[in-house]
């Protein structure tokens, strides 16, 4: 299959940069389908740590195209900034040639994030964990048709009528809250400042993909966030606002839907940004312990990740939800001198015990734990499966078969080279 999508199948963080870097060495494609600058992929190259936001993890490569999809909601002028910081690392990025940005792609504006700020300070104890970008509430504005798109800014009359539509509906509540109304004028010209600059690789990307899938091109699908932050399959409310697992491949790309190869990324331990349950997360030393090892905290934001053990109930239902056929076990490094525990099912309020995952009451369920004995080897320089301790081989051959689902690679350090492939 030509086409390959790569999913994260918790909450995110799970690593997908690096493998997504991996795999676009043999890609034409790499194309982004959801999310906004909400999202951060790490490459570790040996230049150093390069942190993506907006623009495709192909871009270190010189012979990708790298698309941002119609399912992205943009912040022009966070991206326009992304590109320079790629082209002072020394990257050449050329708008029209290896990037290219969907002319139908949402785009976020300043009013958005004072929104997403206020919402999220309005929910108090509930809130929802939110990066306070401008994320759902760009998403609110396409569901609500209102929003604007990145080919409005190339039409400067038709993006000043949409601008004072938009202005009309927010501006009356925006003081009533005590938040800055939107300045037409101001921000209509900032915009048209930065669609002139992004004028080059503005363009219809759904034509160019199809016309890529028709001629047997090599395309690489690129998630944001994970499985259970999916608006309609994750753990709602405490999810993204959009379509974070597979589902959101095709309509986020004007892709028609074909067969894929689904690759699922794991670590192997869960973690979380944010709120929301979390059922076999670690509140103790431990927990800490493990953030510390496999230097948990955000590459967008910088907060601490929770950390907490494998979770093969979720793993078993984001691999079912998203197709994925196969995993991608990443920073088994890390659980070097731990204790290896997997949770194999939920005990329920009522006293039952499922090995579904429940759309209500996550919170409440206990996980069922096993154990398994652990290693103190540095797994680093490992290359081959059978090189692996015998308990960290049991470990990976364990999750297989609660998951039901293959694990072909396994990552063992954030460098390229780092990889196990079996």
């Amino acid at each position: 299959m030509p086409t390959t999508c790569v999913v994260g199948i918790l909450w995110g963080d799970e690593g997908k940069g690096k493998v997504i870097d991996y795999l676009a060495a043999d890609t034409d494609y790499v194309v982004r389908f959801g999310g906004g600058h909400n999202a951060g992929h790490t490459l570790v190259l040996s230049s150093g740590k390069l942190v993506l936001h907006l623009v495709p993890s192909g871009i270190v490569h010189s012979h990708t195209t790298n698309v941002i999809g119609n399912g992205v909601v943009v912040d022009p002028i966070h991206l326009c900034s992304e590109i320079d910081k790629l082209r002072l690392r020394g990257l050449d990025v050329q708008l029209g040639k290896n990037l290219l940005l969907s002319e139908r792609a949402h785009v976020i504006l300043e009013a958005h994030r004072r929104q997403d700020q206020w919402a999220e300070a309005l929910r108090g104890s509930g809130k929802i964990g939110t990066t306070g970008r401008g994320i759902g509430p760009a998403y609110s504005d396409r569901c609500s048709r209102v929003g604007l798109r990145l080919g409005d800014l190339l039409r400067p009359a038709r993006l000043r009528s949409a601008l004072e539509g938009l202005a009309a509906q927010k501006n009356a509540w925006f003081v009533a809250a005590g938040l800055a109304p939107i300045d037409v004028e101001a921000v209509g010209a900032e915009l048209i400042a930065a669609g002139d600059r992004l004028r080059p690789g503005i363009v219809d990307t759904g034509a160019v993909l199809r016309r890529a899938h028709a001629a047997g091109k090599r395309i690489l699908l690129e998630g944001a966030q994970g499985c259970l932050l999916d608006l309609e399959q994750g753990t709602y409310p405490f999810v993204t606002s959009s379509h974070a697992s597979t589902g959101g491949a095709f309509s986020g790309t004007g892709l028609p839907p074909h067969l894929l190869r689904v690759v699922g990324i794991a670590k192997a331990y869960a973690t979380r940004v944010g709120e929301g349950p979390f059922p076999t997360e670690l509140k103790d030393d431990l927990g800490n312990r493990l953030r510390i090892a496999g230097n948990e905290f955000g590459s967008t934001t910088g907060r601490p990740r929770r950390c907490g053990w494998f979770d093969t109930v979720a793993v078993r239902y984001s691999g079912a939800i998203s197709g994925a056929g196969e995993l991608v076990l990443t920073n088994l490094d890390v659980l070097r001198g731990f204790p290896l525990k997997l949770c194999i099912a939920y005990k329920l309020p009522d006293g039952t015990t499922t090995t579904e995952l429940p759309a209500f009451d996550l919170d409440l369920v206990q996980p069922q734990l096993i154990e398994l004995p652990g290693f103190d080897d540095d797994l680093r320089q490992v290359r081959r499966f059978e090189d692996l301790p015998k308990n960290a081989q049991a470990y990976v051959q364990a999750i297989e078969q609660h998951t039901g689902m293959s694990i072909r690679t396994v990552s063992v350090g954030p460098e390229r080279q780092q990889v196990i492939l079996r």
